[in-house]
């Protein structure tokens, strides 16, 4: 993956997580959690579907649709974990 894939992924990532926050609400510490585990779903994801040969949305090098899948999924879990 080349430098400018990371740094377009990382981007979707944290506008999946602001776009998160901005509907779910919350302070500061939520806006940072819900960006690290954006940009860890994204990226798990996306180095897992990459593995194993499944592609949604590809964009260059990079699978931008599993990654939003998997930022959406991660952010999903995370929010009803933290709200138990």
């Amino acid at each position: 993956m080349t430098i400018p894939s990371l740094i377009l992924g990382l981007i979707i990532a944290l506008l999946a997580a602001t776009i998160f926050h901005a509907i779910r609400g919350g302070n500061g510490w939520r806006l940072l959690l819900f960006i690290g585990l954006s940009v860890a779903g994204f990226f798990l994801v996306e180095w897992a579907g990459g593995l194993i040969g499944w592609g949604l949305y590809a964009f260059g090098a990079l699978d931008a649709g599993l990654g939003v899948v998997g930022s959406v999924l991660f952010l999903l879990i995370g929010d009803w974990l933290i709200r138990r």
